[in-house]
């Protein structure tokens, strides 16, 4: 049976012990080896490994012998409880034992847990799968966590008192962390929190948060639109080391100074501008004094002579591109002056 989205995340968290076995695939290995680790936990308990209720054999284990399996499968644990068998990266050519020992399985047996790489859908492994009614078949994508298994995986963490604001800049981390760094942000999180029933502010949340480029890229922008023109030098070194593209600064600007024109302009006043832009809460404050500071015209300049970049940049021109977008940036920190 093929599981998605959210059913599929749901019968992860929360695996069916009647149903002999899931197959849990995709390109991402530690996506996959989350979603296993939770399934597993789901079914035998936090004391189910040091209780010996979890076998595990690699998928060369199984190729040279195909009865291990089936053997691990039947086998009666020296504990009482429910037993996995766990069988990482499986291929095609481990689909026949595999298949024979779904066939022999019965209840009472140990379930069966296989992850493997990316698979076809032609692939013979995940067909078994696909097709067989007393299993479950899961392909794990690159789509951003939904905001239930956010939720879950905070349960799981331990995190409960959570602001509104806070929320979001969780969810903003979940979107754009691999899975493997989110988790560890939570934990971070639920160590920080220990013993403090107050709410988590995205104060605490930013200061958890892991480093990014794209943090970096900001700190630039922002100090383009401060006018802090001899801190532009230092910041473009920095990513120029990391390589980071001339483009991605260039949109990051772009996508800055359109926000602060449009929060200008707004006839509302400023304050209402920046909050439909629906601003990251830490640029906010920022953000609004910076629009207060540029006048509309100086603003038009500035987002006029970076399209002008971005074009060049985008061109057949033969000018180095990171120099092209330094010199746009000096230029506009130096234009509010």
């Amino acid at each position: 049976m093929i599981l998605k989205g959210v059913e599929a995340a749901r019968y992860l968290a929360k695996p069916d012990p009647k149903r002999a076995g899931m197959l849990i695939f995709g390109s991402d290995p530690m996506r996959v080896a989350l979603k296993r680790q939770d399934a597993i936990a789901a079914l035998i308990g936090p004391e189910g490994e040091g209780e010996m209720r979890l076998s595990r054999m690699s998928g060369g284990d199984l190729r040279k012998d195909g009865s291990l399996v089936l053997d691990a499968i039947k086998a009666t644990g020296f504990f009482p409880g429910p037993r996995v068998v766990f069988v990482e990266e499986a291929t095609d050519g481990l689909a026949d034992a595999i298949g024979q020992a779904l066939q022999d399985w019965q209840p009472g047996d140990a379930v069966l847990v296989v992850t493997a790489a990316d698979l076809k859908p032609k692939s013979a492994l995940r067909s078994l799968f696909d097709k067989h009614p007393a299993v479950v078949s899961v392909g794990l994508y690159d789509d951003p966590p939904s905001r239930e298994e956010i939720a879950g995986a905070m349960q799981r963490a331990g995190i409960a008192q959570v602001g509104g604001d806070a929320m979001t800049e969780i969810t903003s981390l979940a979107q754009a962390l691999d899975p493997g760094d989110f988790r560890q942000v939570l934990e971070k999180i639920s160590l920080y929190k220990y013993g403090d029933s107050t709410p988590l502010t995205p104060a605490e949340v930013a200061a958890m948060a892991p480093a990014t480029i794209e943090a970096e890229v900001d700190d630039l922008i922002d100090a383009v639109a401060e006018a802090r023109a001899p801190a532009v030098g230092p910041l473009f070194r920095r990513l120029e080391g990391q390589g980071v593209l001339p483009v991605t600064i260039c949109i990051g600007a772009l996508r800055h100074f359109r926000i602060l024109h449009a929060a200008a302009t707004d006839p509302a006043g400023l304050g209402a501008g920046i909050q439909k832009a629906r601003v990251n809460f830490k640029q906010r404050d920022a953000m609004g004094r910076q629009a207060g500071q540029w006048g509309t015209r100086a603003l038009e300049t500035a987002i006029a002579l970076l399209l002008e970049t971005d074009l060049t940049l985008r061109s057949s021109s033969r000018a180095p591109g990171m120099a092209l977008m330094e010199r746009a940036l000096r230029r506009i920190a130096m234009s509010r002056r």
